[in-house]
């Protein structure tokens, strides 16, 4: 879930507040609760299969760009070992090791070309492969977590004819759903749960917000 949890977060967020924009923009602007199903449907489809693709592809990216890296290290732990000792050892002596302790330590990693590689790697570049080894699979997750969410906000508009009631329950079905999102985010990982609830919630509604006035804006040009 842990590995995971920042796709599912970028999909389902990104679809629930642009959906969300739109169908209040849409029931700001038309007062038809018919039209703002069909707009929000249209806007799920076509921000899922956005978001699909930006998933692959910016994964695939940050792939390509670890096995470019990872390349370098190896080559470098090869025809440039005296470098590849000193930056270790220059790593170490940041975290507080110094003396014999320090030497051994860069004795022992760099005795080992593997071992060696990926601490620079990880080390020196902050560069891991955890959670961008399969582009298709984060496309997927993003691409589903972005349907799940789009459709949240429109969700009420399938039971209530009335646009402003319908609004106001998408409002705080959407609010408290993003503010779940963010709270279980800090669960899972790090942080305040409720002040990282109320953030991704308030940074949500105020986007929405905006998509709102234009709505009501446009009603009049």
């Amino acid at each position: 879930m842990k590995k995971y949890l920042k796709d599912i977060i970028l999909g389902g967020q990104d679809g629930l507040v642009n959906v969300f924009g739109i169908i209040l923009a849409m029931a700001s602007a038309t007062q038809d609760v018919r039209m703002v199903v069909i707009s929000g449907l249209a806007a799920t489809f076509a921000e899922s299969l956005s978001m699909t693709g930006v998933g692959y592809t910016s994964t695939k990216a940050l792939k390509d760009y670890y096995h470019s890296k990872l390349k370098e290290e190896k080559h470098e732990s090869v025809h440039h070992v005296d470098e590849a000792k000193d930056e270790i050892r220059s790593i170490y002596l940041k975290k507080g090791f110094k003396g014999t302790l320090l030497n051994r330590i860069v004795q022992k990693i760099t005795s080992d070309r593997k071992v060696m590689v990926d601490t620079m790697m990880k080390e020196e570049l902050n560069l891991s492969l955890e959670g961008f080894e399969s582009p298709l699979r984060n496309a997927a997750i993003i691409g589903f977590a972005a349907i799940v969410g789009s459709l949240i906000p429109l969700v009420p508009f399938f039971f209530v004819d009335n646009i402003m009631v319908a609004v106001i329950a998408a409002v705080m079905l959407s609010t408290v759903s993003l503010f779940l999102t963010g709270a279980i985010k800090a669960k899972v990982t790090v942080g305040n749960w409720l002040r990282e609830g109320i953030e991704l919630a308030l940074v949500g509604m105020g986007i929405a917000l905006v998509s709102y006035g234009i709505g009501y804006v446009l009603q009049y040009v």
